[in-house]
């Protein structure tokens, strides 16, 4: 079957990782309950919020990496190498499974803070730990905050096949996932959770913004700048990103909430983010289209030294998230424990926002210090040369 797709440009996007980085900042502060620092986060704006952002950015760079790897090395070496990335992803998530469980627990026990317990969905694990670790390995089982690498690991571990046609048929891919979601919605499907229901990232309807990422990634961004750019697009994208404002703000303050119909309000809010309601999903294509349009790839800016933190940390995504996830707990937990002024608030942010960059920076640098240089190969080369025979 003959390749339709259009795969990017060589090199590496620095929107990509910034977005991605300020993504995982963004989950870090909307998971600290009762932060004021919150407010700076995108789900306080508009339907959509960080998770949205993460998987769709998820989604352009796997098929960014692994399109490429599949056209130059064949369909089975690019599937085995994703297919080994979903191990890494896997390995990390249980390793944070543990250390997240043994976190909460001990200090609840510890400090006599039983509702931690509870608020985090642990119950289960001091009572049972065997049967809930079993669950939490085969992902039905997630506390509270941990439910995005599963729903990750999922969609990657899903995705060679859809990567495959999707360089051949890309639209046809894209709608094929328009009517997986659509059929989730409409039927109910989702995954089961442990002990009861289902997961709280439904990954039959998050699929589609995950498949939408690569079909990005894959052509759809040169496909749809036509009307990216129109006049229609940013007038009619401006009046949605005021609606979704409004609504949100509703949600938020009462006097607000006053001056919109029930019906409307209801038709929005609670925001349904388990199957991905349909205005969340067009807030978000919204969002993305307004950062293709007004910054472009090459923009100098993304080379400022005040971007830099954030761009290191979408670089760094995967020990970044999972770090965010444990400090997220710490400082909720200093709240509690020491002091929930507005002062502590802003402090544990910042300490657990300065934490993640250091983490970025430290695995950047040590990946890469574990790559020899070109003056190292170039003396080993010397030395077997010189060598004597045996």
């Amino acid at each position: 079957m003959k390749i339709s797709a259009t795969l990017p440009s060589r090199g590496r996007d620095l929107r990509l990782d910034l977005f991605r980085g300020v993504a995982n900042w963004g989950i870090f502060l909307d998971h600290i309950p009762n932060n004021v620092v919150n407010w700076v986060t995108t789900r306080n704006y508009g339907f959509s919020d960080a998770a949205d952002l993460f998987i769709f950015i998820s989604g352009y760079t796997v098929a960014f990496v692994y399109a490429r790897m599949m056209l130059e090395r064949g369909f089975v070496i690019g599937a085995s190498r994703l297919l080994k990335r979903v191990w890494q992803i896997y390995v990390a998530h249980v390793f944070l499974f543990v250390i997240y469980l043994s976190e909460i627990g001990y200090l609840a026990q510890k400090y006599g803070k039983s509702g931690f317990v509870d608020d985090f969905n642990i119950r289960g694990f001091l009572e049972n730990p065997a049967q809930v670790l079993f669950e939490g390995l085969i992902l039905r089982f997630k506390p509270v905050n941990m439910d995005v690498l599963p729903l990750y690991i999922v969609l990657m571990g899903v995705f060679a096949p859809v990567l495959w046609f999707m360089l051949r048929r890309p639209n046809i891919t894209l709608a094929c996932s328009v009517v997986v979601y659509l059929a989730a919605r409409q039927f109910g499907w989702n995954l089961s959770a442990y002990p009861v229901g289902q997961w709280y990232f439904n990954p039959f309807a998050w699929q589609l913004l995950f498949v939408f990422g690569a079909w990005f990634a894959l052509g759809g961004s040169t496909l749809a700048m036509p009307f990216i750019r129109s006049r229609t697009a940013l007038v009619l994208g401006i009046a949605y990103l005021l609606f979704a404002l409004v609504l949100t703000m509703a949600a938020r303050f009462e006097e607000i909430r006053a001056l919109i119909p029930d019906a409307l309000y209801g038709t929005f809010n609670p925001n349904d983010k388990t199957n991905l309601a349909p205005y969340r999903l067009l807030h978000f294509v919204v969002f993305a289209f307004f950062v293709v349009r007004l910054l472009p790839k090459e923009w100098p800016g993304l080379e400022w030294r005040i971007f830099r933190p954030a761009i290191k940390c979408g670089q760094q995504s995967l020990e970044v998230f999972c770090a965010g996830i444990f400090l997220s707990f710490a400082a909720h937990f200093a709240l509690v424990e020491i002091s929930s002024g507005v002062g502590m608030q802003v402090t544990v942010s910042i300490l657990g926002i300065a934490a993640m960059a250091l983490l970025a920076y430290y695995r950047s640098w040590s990946k890469a210090a574990d790559k020899p240089s070109a003056d190292g190969k170039a003396g080993k080369a010397a030395v077997a040369t010189q060598a004597p025979a045996h």
